[in-house]
């Protein structure tokens, strides 16, 4: 099986932070504008934003292709992701993550090969969600496998109870975690609230990490995936998180469709730092 380099060291940071690249609707969605130079231009915009304000690693994701395709997106949403990400990973040099919504695992693991980022984001890994999409059922199996053929040196971040869903059965946040990690294969984990942009409950990141820890995991990351921003990424931090991945805040007026504000990384990486010397 190919496991490659743990997630936690591909990161130049004891706290990283990861920074959202939302690309516009993608050619074949309800909303493209029909300007493919745009969607390009903008995600290098943001990145280079991004890696200017001192982030430390990435997730391209295909944000404005709402509404989403559950766990299988055409073969043009590969094609055009894979475009942009070749593009982002000459553009950059901080670790980047892809991440093709809904659950597209097998779309991202495959883009991440051939474009040789470092990690993909799943949002559904294991277990099953009710979601707007309908019924989204992990496929840690197929994606575990797929690496493994690929020979890709590629780390896999997993949601746990990730936003917009609802798990189905009676799963705890820790059994959930544990499950991630130990059956489903997951080299991290994210811990989010509801929605995006919404604040992640901190009791809940206390419970995944103190329950990774008490089984021997602590060289497992969890990152908090949403509604961190500069005031509230200490608080994060004490919870015994390892990271954040932030998208609202980082944005010009903390809008999520807006361009990345170089400013708001900046001030929110101070604080992380700032947060992180105090360990």
């Amino acid at each position: 099986m190919v496991s490659g380099t743990p997630l936690r060291t591909r990161f130049d940071a004891d706290h990283p932070v990861v920074g959202m690249v939302h690309l516009p609707p993608l050619p074949g969605t309800p909303d493209f504008d029909g300007d493919r130079d745009a969607v390009r231009t903008r995600a290098l915009e943001d990145a280079t934003r991004l890696e200017a304000g001192g982030v430390d690693g990435i997730v391209l994701e295909n944000f404005g292709d709402a509404p989403f395709h559950p766990d299988d997106v055409p073969k043009h949403v590969v094609a055009s992701m894979t475009a942009v990400a070749t593009a982002l990973t000459d553009a950059v040099d901080v670790p980047v993550g892809i991440n093709v919504l809904r659950n597209d695992a097998r779309a991202a693991m495959s883009i991440a090969a051939a474009v040789d980022a470092d990690f993909v984001r799943v949002n559904v890994h294991v277990g099953t969600a009710a979601t707007d999409q309908g019924i989204i059922e992990g496929r840690a199996h197929e994606t575990l496998r797929l690496r493994d053929r690929l020979a890709a040196d590629v780390a896999i971040l997993a949601d746990v109870h990730v936003k917009h869903a609802t798990p189905i059965g009676e799963r705890e946040i820790e059994r959930a975690a544990l499950e991630t990690v130990e059956r489903g294969g997951a080299d991290g984990v994210v811990v989010s609230g509801p929605g995006t942009g919404v604040e992640t409950s901190l009791a809940d990141v206390e419970r995944v990490t103190d329950a990774l820890a008490d089984r021997g995991h602590d060289e497992t990351p969890v990152f908090v995936g949403s509604g961190v921003t500069s005031e509230t990424i200490g608080d994060c931090l004490e919870t015994g998180a390892d990271g954040v991945i932030v998208g609202t805040a980082l944005k010009t007026d903390g809008v999520t469709t807006n361009p990345v504000s170089e400013a708001r990384v900046e001030e929110l990486v101070t604080a992380a730092r700032a947060a992180g010397s105090s360990d």
